[in-house]
């Protein structure tokens, strides 16, 4: 029985990380770029864009398809980057049962 409650409070206080990770995760941002850095998208959290900045010069006429590209390309690498931190964060919450699929819980990173 002694080793159910030390299982139990291991349970526990993995929660709490995965908790606490999940808190660090809505607070985290990354910024990505394209264009060789004409185009910038700050990125939060989950994904929300937090701000754009467009270098001057892509703002003439006819450069809407292109700023377009360059938009979604930098939301993609912010994205991407931020994906990565996230994942991390979850691995050091999960600590030694990252990877683990334990039925009737979600996959541990």
């Amino acid at each position: 029985m002694k080793d159910l409650t030390q299982l139990m409070q291991q349970a526990q206080a993995m929660q709490q990380k995965l908790q606490d990770a999940q808190a660090k995760m809505a607070e985290t941002s990354a910024e990505g770029t394209s264009g060789g850095g004409l185009v910038s998208v700050a990125l939060k959290g989950a994904g929300e864009i937090t701000a754009i900045r467009i270098d001057d010069s892509l703002l003439a006429p006819g450069e809407g398809e292109i700023l377009a590209d360059l938009i979604v390309a930098a939301h993609a690498d912010a994205k991407r980057k931020l994906d990565e931190v996230n994942t991390a964060l979850m691995r050091e919450a999960a600590g030694p049962m990252a990877g683990m699929n334990i039925p009737g819980m979600p996959k541990l990173f």
